[in-house]
């Protein structure tokens, strides 16, 4: 049984293997192209068309929880 892996949303830290580098999700657009943001710089931003080579690395929820925490 193969382990399916978790689909990236809006708020996800992600690795774009396309693009080598690790963002968070800042919204999915219609045409389904995810619009991504540098993890500690919320002006970088690029667009990931293809969201099969997206990689949760830390979901929202997790994120949340370590944000309020520190």
């Amino acid at each position: 049984m193969s382990e399916e892996k978790p689909k990236a949303w809006v708020g996800d830290q992600v690795y774009d293997a396309d693009a080598d580098r690790e963002g968070i999700v800042r919204d999915v657009q219609q045409d389904g192209t995810y619009l991504l943001r540098e993890v500690w710089a919320w002006a970088l931003t690029w667009t990931a068309p293809n969201p099969e080579r997206l990689t949760v690395t830390v979901p929202r929820q997790e994120r949340v929880k370590r944000e309020r925490a520190s």
